[in-house]
């Protein structure tokens, strides 16, 4: 013992299991955003994370699988979209949670990590990608024009899984080929535009 009565070898302050995880994982994300997925290095995120680079590999094998996890664990949900009633609005709102999504600590990574990453390791993310935005952006869409028909506001027939791609393509197009941000105004001229007269007769 000490003479603060603190047991010989145990630092103060220091962070264990779930805790330091979280910190190594935010470090990563934060890492990702600034620096990009080529300068981003184990020892970076380490020192950000202020723990030893020995703490990262117990865990991790690569930057790639550290990556994967703090992205998995940081993208935000979308969660549900409540009953408008109509499918413009329903789309609206989804879109501007998907906006918001990808202005997350974690989205903006995504965004870096897409710009730059060479094609082995964009394989290596697609999962991710898919399983964290793509499917339950597509799941949500199908539910919303779903909603639509029985509703009464879109065209019974409009059920082609085609429908479902046309917003997540957009905004990945804009996101990996373009850069650009999707402001409100722009989002309401997409749905206005092309995705609500594709819906309706």
């Amino acid at each position: 013992m000490t003479g603060s009565g603190r047991p010989l070898g145990v630092v103060p302050g220091r962070r264990r299991g779930p805790e330091l995880e979280r910190a190594i994982l935010d470090a990563a994300l934060e890492q990702l955003g600034t620096v990009g997925w080529a300068s981003l290095t184990m020892e970076g995120v380490a020192a950000g994370a202020r723990t030893g680079k020995a703490a990262l590999y117990r865990r991790w094998s690569s930057k790639a699988d550290l990556v994967a996890d703090a992205l998995r664990e940081g993208l935000p949900e979308l969660g549900g979209i409540a009953d408008h009633g109509s499918v413009r609005e329903d789309l609206y709102d989804l879109c501007v949670r998907m906006r918001d999504v990808m202005a997350s600590p974690a989205g903006e990574a995504l965004r870096a990590m897409l710009h730059e990453c060479d094609h082995i390791h964009a394989d290596r993310f697609r999962e991710v990608v898919w399983d964290g935005l793509h499917e339950p952006a597509h799941r949500l869409i199908r539910e919303l024009v779903d909603r639509g028909i029985k509703r009464g506001d879109v065209r019974p027939d409009a059920t082609s899984p085609l429908l479902t791609d046309v917003i997540p393509a957009m905004f990945m197009y804009r996101a990996k080929v373009c850069g650009s941000e999707w402001p409100d105004p722009e989002i309401a001229e997409m749905i206005d535009g092309l995705v609500v007269p594709m819906l309706r007769r």
